[in-house]
């Protein structure tokens, strides 16, 4: 089964053709990461123009690469949610207007199961159930995958997510929008001790965190800092925020797994690609005797391929989307 896949969630237009759900025979992207980088964040206006100029050309490079006439697609899938709106409709508006042209099936996927099922791409044997850690720039939950399209949320951030905590640090050690690579690559040759930072905990939800109390630690430090005159030890800041937020997941993480009795780990997301939250949930796991799932570095960050790997179970277990079908800026992952 041939499945096309849409996603322009963010500023990512992203367009890929994936056969039975873990083959994936073309995954191309248009990023617009350079464009924001001087606003210092994402704009979603210009994110939403940006996907409807490229989503056309982007769908048949996609096309073009997997060497297939858009008769030979099954169904299109594409996130419906959850993202930024007006960049989440474009999609899904040239998504139902692929489907009604060519008649075929219209299969709505929330974005973060998209992530969930980068690890199929990656990892051909991994099949639910398992425990994955959700981290990116607008989630961090920890899910119980029970099937391919049945999920339960144990725990979430109550505030920020980690991804943009990662953003809002970096920003502010002047490493620029997206700040998570650069800030991951600046940790390394820090001491992860050089500054105290807080780990919060929910009182009554030892699964929930927040990240929102981490971000104004640090940017109360620099401040201050600066005010007196002071020169940061930045590389021993970045080390010391990087442990602070690996800290707060992967305990809740092995907690979760505990928990639940799951023997699998995955992570899913942007931040997925961090070295110190791998590294350091790489050694938990192999302690208590779990085995983790990690995806490959270029299916971390926001793709087609993934949705379309979801899009192929979402299809298999008859969800199916009319033109009636619209965008919402946040969903539950466990409502599909």
């Amino acid at each position: 089964m041939n499945i096309l896949a849409i996603e322009s969630s963010c500023d990512e237009t992203a367009a890929a053709v994936v056969r039975d759900g873990r083959e994936v025979l073309s995954d191309c992207i248009a990023s617009q990461a350079d464009m924001h980088a001087i606003y210092g964040g994402v704009v979603p206006e210009i994110a939403s123009r940006k996907h409807i100029e490229a989503i056309v050309g982007l769908t048949d490079e996609a096309l073009r690469q997997a060497d297939l006439a858009k008769q030979e697609i099954d169904a299109v899938a594409v996130t419906y949610a959850p993202g930024l709106i007006g960049a989440v409709l474009v999609g899904v508006n040239f998504a139902k207007s692929l489907t009604y042209g060519l008649g075929i099936p219209l299969v709505p996927v929330h974005h973060v199961r998209g992530h969930i099922a980068a690890n199929y791409i990656t990892h051909q044997d991994l099949e639910p159930p398992f425990l994955c850690l959700c981290v990116s720039g607008g989630n961090t939950l920890i899910v119980d995958v029970k099937d391919y399209t049945e999920m339960a949320v144990l725990g979430a951030s109550r505030d920020d997510a980690a991804g943009e905590c990662f953003d809002k640090v970096a920003r502010v050690l002047g490493l620029g929008y997206p700040g998570g690579a650069p800030l991951d690559k600046l940790a390394r040759t820090g001491d992860d001790s050089r500054y105290p930072l807080p780990r919060a905990h929910v009182e009554g939800h030892d699964l929930d965190m927040s990240f929102s109390g981490l971000k104004t630690a640090v940017l109360n430090l620099v401040h201050n800092a600066e005010q007196k005159g002071e020169k940061l030890d930045l590389p021993g800041l970045a080390a010391s925020f990087s442990a602070a937020v690996s800290d707060t997941l992967v305990p809740r993480t092995l907690a979760a797994a505990r928990m639940t009795g799951r023997r699998k780990v995955a992570v899913a997301g942007g931040v997925a690609a961090n070295s110190r939250l791998r590294a350091d949930l790489t050694a938990a796991c192999r302690d208590a005797g779990l085995s983790l799932y990690l995806p490959e570095l270029k299916l971390c960050g926001d793709n087609a391929a993934m949705i379309g790997c979801q899009g192929y179970y979402e299809y298999l277990a008859g969800k199916r989307a009319g033109m009636d079908l619209n965008a919402y800026a946040t969903r539950d992952i466990a409502l599909g």
